[in-house]
Order: structure tokens, then sequence, then C-alpha cells
């Protein structure tokens, strides 16, 4: 009863944030939050809401695996939120866009406006899905169980509770509730490393030397470029997951559009993205802790690196109030970017899909909707039950953001005009050319594709545009 009662607690302080920030609920506010948000706000909630449930729970684990070399790739961030800040955000705000396939329309035509809109919805829609489904797993396996509460009922409720505090205000909302929920994950981290260091004995100076002299500190890889984890791989993979999964995302760039000027959302979007490496060496430095508790104690360091925390919060190895702060954390992590989602996909049906922005009706049935495709997915994924199936849909995510890039970098960098008729088929094309040359690569050589292959995806769709188009 503890832990549902502190969610029901954490949702009544989100529901009055919505309640106390949003006095109308008309369209422009549910999608563009009236242009009056502070930029501060805006970048210190997108921290937390770029943080899923999944990162909560997996980053601490990764070092298990591969130490701390995550972090090459956060430094690449950095460039790569430079690069949206100053490249993508101003042809944003001169085309004052409400969803940013839009500016595909105008650029290069209807077909690839449309092509660009379902790639997100269909990205989006089943990877916040799954990214959801396996917060709900663990919430399941570790709390609700515990209670007797179905899974079913676990997913409704979550659910629903997202869909009624992001009814009516929708973007405008997530400013505020962002900027909560991101105070509650990093307090909740906070206090977790600080309730792990004591389990260990250890001041805040002996934790961090302890955290430095660990081999699992390691974070930079530059004698073995076959690795996924080479320094140049992670390094410029980063910089492309950014341009591609957030400036080229509406969930992602949705909120920075709310900014009142240019300028504005341009010093968000760097604040944030230089907060990356620290958030993230946090959650690192407490899988380092983790596993030196884990061998104080004689626990086996277990097989999947994502229960590495769960094993220890959850299970109430470190006590009720660590059982609590990590209910936070993961609720506030997975809420954040759930919410996020939703709110983005009904910009994007209402504006790209249905071309309608102004009918408030059509935007509440769709964002209805959409809750309950929502909850038809993840039980969906619930009945499958085969993690090779979930990591084979988190694969397809990823491949269907290379046509985005290749679109955008095709309208941004040419002045030509791609054949209509021609556009969904190499956009569709592309990411099956590169599927095989992944196949191919591994069977002949033993070179395994990291990250890169978003990069190569978005040439071929580049590629394929060229080859389709005529000067303008």
């Amino acid at each position: 009863m503890l832990i549902i009662t502190t969610i029901l607690i954490y949702f009544a302080a989100l529901y009055m944030f919505s309640r106390l920030t949003n006095k109308s609920s008309d369209n422009d506010t549910f999608f563009r939050g009236n242009r009056r948000s502070p930029w501060y706000m805006v970048a210190f909630g997108m921290v937390g809401a770029s943080i899923s449930g999944v990162t909560f729970v997996s980053v601490p684990g990764m070092v298990t695996k591969i130490d701390m070399t995550y972090l090459q790739t956060c430094l690449g961030f950095i460039l790569g939120y430079f690069a949206v800040a100053f490249i993508l955000l101003p042809v944003y705000y001169r085309h004052n866009l409400t969803t940013i396939y839009s500016y595909l329309g105008s650029r290069l035509g209807n077909s690839s406006y449309k092509t660009g809109a379902w790639f997100f919805i269909l990205s989006k829609m089943t990877g916040a899905a799954v990214r959801f489904y396996v917060v709900c797993i663990i919430l399941q396996r570790f709390v609700f169980d515990t209670v007797g509460l179905p899974f079913g009922i676990t997913v409704v409720g979550m659910v629903a509770l997202i869909w009624f505090y992001t009814r009516r205000g929708g973007i405008k909302t997530l400013v505020w509730t962002d900027t909560f929920q991101t105070t509650c994950l990093f307090t909740a981290l906070l206090l977790i490393i600080y309730n792990v260091a004591s389990e260990l004995g250890l001041s805040f100076g002996e934790a961090v030397g302890a955290v430095a002299d660990s081999p699992m500190s390691r974070v930079f890889v530059f004698d073995d470029a076959r690795s996924t984890q080479y320094f140049w791989k992670q390094f410029l993979s980063g910089i492309f997951i950014v341009i591609v999964m957030t400036g080229l995302d509406q969930d992602m760039m949705q909120k920075n559009l709310t900014c009142k000027t240019l300028r504005e959302a341009q010093k968000d979007m760097c604040t944030y993205g230089v907060a990356f490496v620290p958030a993230n060496l946090l959650f690192m430095a407490l899988g380092v802790l983790l596993v030196m508790l884990a061998q104080v104690k004689g626990i086996a360091i277990p097989q999947q690196s994502d229960e590495l925390l769960p094993m220890f919060a959850a299970s109430g190895e470190l006590g009720q109030v660590v059982v609590v702060l990590f209910t936070i954390g993961i609720v506030a992590a997975s809420f954040s970017s759930a919410d996020s989602a939703l709110t983005s996909l009904t910009t994007s049906c209402c504006v790209d899909i249905c071309q309608r922005p102004s009918d408030e009706r059509l935007r509440r049935r769709i964002h209805l909707g959409l809750s309950v495709l929502f909850v038809v997915f993840i039980l969906l994924f619930r009945t499958i039950n085969s993690t090779s199936v979930i990591d084979a849909i988190y694969i397809m995510c990823s491949y269907t953001y290379g046509p985005l890039l290749g679109l955008f970098a095709f309208a941004l960098l040419t002045h030509r005009k791609p054949s209509e008729r021609l556009v969904p088929y190499i956009a569709l094309l592309s990411p099956c050319i590169c599927y095989g040359i992944d196949h191919l690569a591994q069977s002949l050589w033993g070179y395994r594709f990291g990250y890169e292959l978003l990069m190569l995806n978005g040439m071929l769709t580049f590629l394929g545009l060229l080859l389709a188009s005529r000067r303008v």
C-alpha cells in the first residue's frame, strides 16, 4: 500500500500543477503553449523528459557490461544539441511551425510531408509503448505483484493518469509538470546514491574516490576500431542521435518551440544538452556503487544488467525509504516521457495527418484514442512476452529515424525537389538496404554496426531522393 499511496500522491501533485497552470484548453495552448514558456523551465524539464523510465533502470547497470563508455556518446550529444540549436531551430522559428514536418511540405511537397509525419507516428507510438511496457513490467514485478494488482489494471491505471492530467493543457501543462518531475527524478537519484554510499560506510569524498578508482570507471576506448565502444563511433553517433532523435522528432522539439523567441529556445537547447553528461555520470556512479555493495554483501550480479538497480531498490534491501525513492524516480522518468509522446502524437495527427489544427473536438478525440491505443500496444507486448520480439521492435524504431534524417538533410542542403510518387518507396527501401548491409558486414568481416547505422540509413535516403529529384 505504501507504493500505491506514493504513486497516488505523486499523481495528485501532477494534477494540481495541471489545474494551476492552465486556464484554457484551446488548441494553441495544447500544441504550442501559446509560445510563452520560460526557457530555463523548458531546459530543466527537458533533462528529465529525455530520461525515460528504461534509462533510469538501465544506465546504472550498463557499467557491468561496458563500464562508463556510454559517456563517449553523451559527449557527442553536446555537439548535436548545438547543431540543433543553430541549424534546425532557426528554420523552425522562421517558418513559425507547429509541427516540424510541415517544413517538409513547404520545401519538398505533400508526399514528403506525409511520409515524415507517418514515420514519426510509427516510431514514436511503438517506441514509447515499448519503453512504457518495460517500466510497467519492472513495477509489476517488484511492486504491484506484492499487492496482487493485475498487470492490465496497472497499465490502464497509469495511462489513464497520464491522459487525465494532459487532456486539457497539453504541451503547456508538460512544461510545468516536467520541471516538477525532473526535480523528483534527480532528488530520488541523489538520495538513493546517498543511501548506497551510507550502506557501504563511505562519505561523499570517499564515494567519489571509490567510483574513480573502480575499473568500471573506464570512459574512453581508442584501441579497438572494431568495437562498438570505439570512441569515434560513439562520439559521432552521439551527434547524429541528437540531430535525428531530438532535432527531427516532434516529441522532443515541441516543448522547445513553446519558448517566446528563437534566442530563448537556443539557450534552452544548449543548456540541457550540456547537462546530459553530469546526469548520466550520476546514474553510472550509482551503478558502480551498487556493484561494490553487491560484492560486500555477497550478492550475485544479475545476468540482465537492467535488474541491478531494481534488485536493490525495489526489493527493500536498502530499506523502505529507498523503495519509495525508486518508485518516485521510475514513475517520474516514465511519466515525463510517455506524457510527452502522447501529446506530440496528438499534435502530429491533428496538424499533419488530419490537417485540422483548430478543431478542438477532434483533438480531444484523438488524444483519448491514442491513449487507448497506447494501452492496447502495451498489453499486446505482454501477450507476445518475448524478449527477442521486443528487441526487434526497438531495432525497427532505430531504423525508422534514418529516413527522417535523409528527408530533412535533402530539404536543407539541396535546391532540388524529389518525385512525389517515389518518396514513400525510397523512405521504406533505405532501412531495408541498411538491414541487409548490417547482416552482410557481420557475416563477411565480423563487423557489427552500432549507432553509426543511423548515419548510413540517412545517407541512403538522401542519395535515393537525389537520384529521383529535379532542380527547382
